[in-house]
């Protein structure tokens, strides 16, 4: 099994099941610590190339998924894996497309779709989670 993330570690998210995911901002430096097994990256337009495997999930800024079914398949995924592997998810900001993610993430693992969004902003960043559409998301989820 793989080194995991600390819990104290600065956008480090922990579900109620124990697993750990990293939340960042792809525009701040990469934290310190151990890099990504695998990530996702929620953005507009493709990522640059990193030495871990990663995701690319097209998700314009302050928007939706372009594919709600792709990111139902990429956040499970990232949710199975986090079980075992370092699994980051990151946007540009690391706070609207980042915490919706993460708050789908909260409801595969078991929080209620009407509670993800305060358990993101309590356990992650107030700030998570920017537009109505976003939080309308996260209460539909279903994964």
């Amino acid at each position: 099994m793989t080194e995991t993330w600390n819990a104290t570690d600065p956008g480090v998210l922990r579900l109620p099941s124990g697993r750990l995911v990293r939340g960042r901002a792809l525009r701040r430096p990469l934290p310190a610590g151990p890099s990504p097994d695998y990530a996702v990256y929620l953005l507009g337009k493709r990522p640059p190339e990193v030495p871990w495997e990663a995701r690319w999930l097209r998700w314009p800024d302050f928007r939706l998924p372009s594919d709600p079914a792709d990111a139902r398949a990429v956040l499970r995924e990232a949710w199975e894996r986090a079980a075992a592997e370092r699994v980051e998810v990151a946007c540009g900001g690391g706070r609207g497309r980042t915490g919706t993610a993460l708050a789908c993430l909260a409801v595969l693992d078991g929080v209620p779709a009407g509670e993800a969004v305060e358990f993101v902003r309590r356990d992650y960043d107030r700030h998570a989670v920017e537009t109505p559409w976003q939080r309308r998301f996260v209460r539909r989820f279903t994964g």
